[in-house]
């Protein structure tokens, strides 16, 4: 008999769970990285697209870090690889994806797009960093990627399309 604790059991005990699921959206029993994707468009629209540079980047930094913490606890406890739970990747990844972004519902819903192609579909380096890197770091870090990816055809976009 396995004694694990089931992910969302482990998520609800620990203030790490809370975050790594963002806030719970992980325990989505469908499409829980597309449901953390959405959810990541609620505190850029309202706080964070309004930042500078530094503070966003700022956020990203610190958001990286304290992910890469959630995540690896959430990881040991559920001793899952990469659990579905873990949706905080997704708001990073996303809010990459969104930086610089004109502003726009078009263009929010385009970066929201690319970033889940991107995630999906996961490119050279992104399957490499979600095959070979692993713990917190590994869970994170291909989000990361992915979110590096739709920001740059955003901006790219941004710029032809002007």
């Amino acid at each position: 008999m396995n004694d694990t604790p089931s992910p969302p059991r482990v998520v609800l005990t620990h203030p790490a769970g809370w975050i790594a699921s963002g806030f719970g959206v992980g325990l989505s029993p469908k499409a829980a990285g597309t449901c953390g994707s959405l959810a990541a468009l609620i505190p850029w629209w309202l706080w964070l697209q309004h930042q500078p540079w530094p503070i966003y980047l700022l956020v990203i930094a610190a958001g990286f870090a304290i992910g890469v913490w959630a995540a690896g606890w959430v990881i040991g406890k559920t001793r899952i690889e990469d659990p579905g739970v873990v949706v905080w990747d997704e708001f990073i990844g996303q809010w990459i994806a969104l930086w610089f972004a004109p502003v726009g519902l078009g263009w929010l819903v385009a970066g929201f797009a690319l970033f889940r192609l991107f995630d999906i579909w996961k490119p050279w380096p992104v399957r490499w960093a979600d095959d070979k890197l692993h713990g917190g770091f590994g869970a994170m870090f291909d989000d990361v990627l992915a979110g590096v990816y739709a920001l740059l055809v955003l901006q790219a976009a941004a710029y032809f399309l002007r």
